[in-house]
């Protein structure tokens, strides 16, 4: 079974309670090499996403609350996180199209959208010490896992568990791009607070589909008379 807009607006809102949870965090991380506006930005962004979510229409598709997502974001969040995580839903979005559905490969090709969106914006790459390194192992392990015919919600499990493994990766890197940058060494042994914020909304992504399952998203999309409806 696929995934509609049930699983779409459980991931968006599950996000905001997420970040807004690990907004200190955040904030911390941010602050040891950084100018420590990330969490704050973050949660303010995904508060005026919650804000906004009800006003989708009955017939939404999922690529119209990717959308909204990126939009808001875009628009109230400062910093470097507004546009590059904004990017990443526009393009998300992009991908999916009129979609009514998600099969494993739509959600492949929404999370490799969502990545090459990051990179058009911040121009990072693997061991950068950005959110690139946490969002291409979750690409690759989505890829991995939808070849290996698993379902929609085995492809965002691996791919969450990826993107947690890659935060932690940027622990011991030096960073080559943003404001740590100008850190050189000294940012070595702190986390990249944009890897691990990625991280929290790829674990968002997998929880909220294994919380209502394939089935039962596809049925309370049914019930609500949803265009998700199979």
């Amino acid at each position: 079974m696929s995934l509609g807009i049930t699983w779409v607006t459980g991931w968006i809102r599950l996000t905001a309670a997420v970040i807004a949870e690990h907004r200190v965090e955040l904030i911390t991380l941010d602050r040891e090499i950084g100018d420590g506006d990330h969490g704050e930005n973050l949660d303010r962004g995904f508060s005026a996403v919650i804000h906004k979510l009800d006003d989708l229409p009955a017939d939404a598709l999922p690529g119209d609350a990717l959308k909204l997502v990126a939009t808001t974001l875009i628009s109230t969040v400062g910093g470097a996180s507004g546009p590059l995580v904004g990017t990443a839903y526009l393009k998300a979005a992009q991908a999916v199209g009129k979609a009514e559905q998600l099969d494993g490969a739509a959600i492949v090709a929404l999370l490799t959208a969502a990545r090459d969106g990051v990179v058009l914006r911040g121009k990072a790459e693997v061991g950068d010490k950005t959110m690139i390194d946490a969002w291409t192992p979750a690409v690759d392990a989505a890829a991995a896992a939808l070849a290996d015919g698993q379902s929609e919600t085995a492809i965002l499990e691996a791919a969450a568990a990826a993107a947690e493994k890659g935060a932690e990766s940027t622990e011991p890197l030096v960073a080559r791009k943003g404001r740590a940058s100008y850190l050189g060494e000294r940012a070595i042994g702190h986390r990249d607070p944009g890897s691990q914020s990625s991280a929290l909304i790829l674990r968002a992504a997998a929880d909220a589909a294994a919380g209502s399952g394939a089935a039962g998203d596809a049925a309370a999309d049914a019930a609500a008379g949803s265009p998700g409806a199979a």
